[in-house]
């Protein structure tokens, strides 16, 4: 069993009515390309972790063109939330929407062999300048949430843990926030995470910090090919 993961692939049907390339030419067909790389890389028993920003859709009805688009494809598919995925409803209503080919996270972990895969949207960090104090409830809801999954994964007798952010879980390599505090606390072997784009790229905290290997997977990041972490 591989694990790949992939975040913000902001689909919005075929032919795509929200084409990406009106935010540069290289993502021009970045759906095409990523899918010809998914079916070279994947097979059936490995699995794919999705880090939020999935689909432009606003209501669940207009996203499933694109979650069935994704069910389509070769491997287990485990899915949290991103700030621009407004068709998110409870797990219960979007398993059963998708029939049952997807997971998604919510206040929960998914076993992956030795692995817990934990995750929760995140949000803006305080450490951010562009934090206001609007955010404030729903970073420590955020943090609730992650805290959550991580405890869930352990009380199952998980000590390998991969958790997955659409947020970056720091700003500019801050690492004390407290999603930082709660990898340690938890010891979690790899974070993901998403959300970044264009010039913030470049400044993305990665590699091992803190004992905890850190991996920005959004889509134009990785050059629209899947990231394989195990």
């Amino acid at each position: 069993m591989k694990i790949f993961a992939i975040a913000d692939l902001h689909l919005s049907g075929t032919p795509p009515a929200k084409p990406m390339s009106i935010f540069g030419a290289h993502w021009e067909g970045h759906w095409e390309k990523l899918k010809a790389n998914w079916r070279e890389q994947v097979t059936d028993d490995d699995v794919v972790l999705i880090a939020g920003d999935t689909s432009w859709a606003m209501k669940l009805p207009d996203a499933l063109v694109d979650l069935h688009a994704i069910a389509e494809l070769p491997g287990r598919k485990i899915i949290i939330r991103g700030n621009h995925d407004y068709w998110w409803q409870t797990v219960s209503k979007l398993t059963k929407a998708t029939h049952g080919k997807l997971e998604f996270l919510n206040n929960s972990f998914a076993p992956a062999g030795e692995w817990a895969i934990c995750g929760s949207r995140g949000w803006t960090c305080p450490e951010d300048p562009l934090f206001k104090a609007k955010d404030r409830p729903i970073f420590e809801r955020e943090l609730l949430r992650v805290e959550a999954s991580l405890q869930a994964a352990r009380d199952a007798g998980f000590t390998r843990i991969i958790l997955m952010l659409h947020f970056p879980p720091f700003y500019d390599h801050q690492s004390h926030t407290g999603f930082a505090q709660l990898i340690t606390k938890y010891k979690a072997e790899i974070c993901i995470y998403g959300h970044l784009h264009s010039d913030s790229i470049k400044n993305a905290a990665t590699g091992v910090i803190n004992g905890a290997a850190y991996h920005l997977v959004s889509c134009d990041a990785l050059e629209f090919q899947l990231k394989q972490l195990i």
